[in-house]
C-alpha cells in the first residue's frame, strides 16, 4: 500500500515536472523578448549576452516537456523497457545546447570589445525580474526533478542556474558602468564573457552526469541495498549471488541472480523468484521491473540465510 502511494505520488509529479517546464518556457520567453529588446535598445553586450541564454532556456524548456512526455509513454513491442531514454537524451540536449550557448556569448562579448557604450539605467529592469522569477523556477524545478530522478528537469534546473548566475553577472556589470563610464567602460563587454564561461562550465557539468546514464551507471550503494534487502527478505530466498541495475529514462531495471535451495523443484524456485520480483517492485518505487535468474545455493540453507553480504560473496 505504501509503495502503491509513493508510485502515485511520483506519477503525480512527474505531470508537475511537465507543466513546470510549461511555465518555464513561456516565462524565460517574455524574460527573453524583455532582455534582447532592452539590451539592443541601450547598446548593452551583457543584457543582449543575458538576452541569448534566455532564449536558448526557453529551447531547453521545450526539449525537457518533450522528453518527459516521451518518457511517460507505456512500454511497447517495439520497446520493451518503456520509452524512459527519450527523458535523458533530451537531458543530454539541453547540455550541448548550454555548451554552444556559452561559446557563441562569449565569442560575440570578445569581438566587442573596446566598443564604446551609453547605458541607460531601464536596462536594469529585466534582470532584476529574471533574478527574481528564475529563483522561484530553479527551486521548484531541483526539488521535483530529484524527487522524481528526472535528468532533463534537473538539467533544465541548472540552465536556470546559469541563468540566474548570468543575469547576476550582467546586473553587476551594468550597474558599475553606469556608476562611472570612464572608468568601467568595459566592464558590461567583459560581463558577457563572463557569463559565456560560466555557461560552458556549468554545461559539461550537466552533459558528464548525463552521459553517466547512457552508459547504464550503477545507482549508488544505498539504492543496491534497497533491492537486496526487499530481497532477501522473501522465504526461500538463500542469498544474492549478483545484482544489476540500469537506467532507463526515469526508472531502473534491475538484473537479479537469486540463490536457493539446489534440491527445489524448478515451480517451487519459480515461485520464490516470482514472490521476490514482486517483493523489489513493491516496495522499491523507482524500479520500473526485474528480470530474477534462479541459481543453486553453493552454502548450507542455515549459513546463507544468515551470513553477511561479504561472507556470501566468499562463498560464490
Amino acid at each position: 500500500m505504501l509503495a502503491e502511494g509513493a508510485r502515485a505520488v511520483i506519477n503525480t509529479e512527474e505531470r508537475v515536472g511537465r507543466r513546470i517546464a510549461l511555465v518555464s518556457m513561456s516565462a524565460g520567453a517574455a524574460l527573453a523578448v524583455a532582455k534582447l529588446l532592452v539590451g539592443v535598445h541601450a547598446g548593452s553586450t551583457s543584457v543582449i549576452s543575458d538576452g541569448l541564454e534566455a532564449a536558448g532556456d526557453v529551447l531547453s524548456s521545450g526539449i525537457v516537456y518533450a522528453g518527459l512526455w516521451l518518457a511517460s509513454k507505456p512500454p511497447d513491442v517495439e520497446h520493451p523497457y518503456g520509452h524512459g531514454r527519450y527523458e535523458t537524451l533530451a537531458g543530454l540536449a539541453v547540455g550541448a545546447m548550454l555548451l554552444l550557448a556559452g561559446t557563441a556569448i562569449g565569442w560575440h562579448s570578445i569581438t566587442s570589445l573596446g566598443q564604446p557604450t551609453q547605458l541607460r539605467a531601464y536596462v536594469l529592469y529585466p534582470l532584476v525580474a529574471a533574478i527574481l522569477i528564475k529563483i522561484g523556477l530553479g527551486a521548484v524545478k531541483f526539488r521535483i526533478g530529484r524527487r522524481i530522478a528526472s535528468v532533463s528537469l534537473e538539467a533544465d534546473a541548472w540552465h536556470d542556474v546559469t541563468d540566474l548566475l548570468s543575469s547576476c553577472v550582467a546586473l553587476i556589470c551594468v550597474l558599475l558602468a553606469l556608476s562611472d563610464p570612464a572608468r568601467f567602460s568595459m566592464a558590461d563587454q567583459i560581463g558577457g564573457i563572463v557569463i559565456g564561461i560560466i555557461i560552458c562550465f556549468l554545461s559539461a557539468k550537466v552533459v558528464r552526469r548525463t552521459v553517466g546514464h547512457l552508459l547504464d551507471t550503477m545507482p549508488e550503494p544505498a539504492k543496491m541495498a534497497e533491492i537486496r534487502a526487499a530481497a532477501l527478505g522473501v522465504p526461500g530466498a538463500l542469498g544474492i549471488e549478483k545484482c544489476y541495475a540500469r537506467r532507463t529514462g526515469l526508472k531502473y531495471h534491475v538484473d537479479l541472480h537469486l540463490e536457493v535451495d539446489p534440491d527445489m523443484t524448478v515451480r517451487q524456485s519459480h515461485e520464490i523468484a516470482r514472490r521476490v520480483k514482486f517483493s523489489i517492485k513493491g516496495t522499491v518505487p523507482w524500479v520500473a521491473d526485474v528480470l530474477v535468474h534462479v541459481e543453486p545455493s553453493p552454502l548450507p540453507h542455515i549459513a546463507v540465510a544468515h551470513a553477511t553480504p561479504l561472507e556470501r560473496s566468499h562463498g560464490q
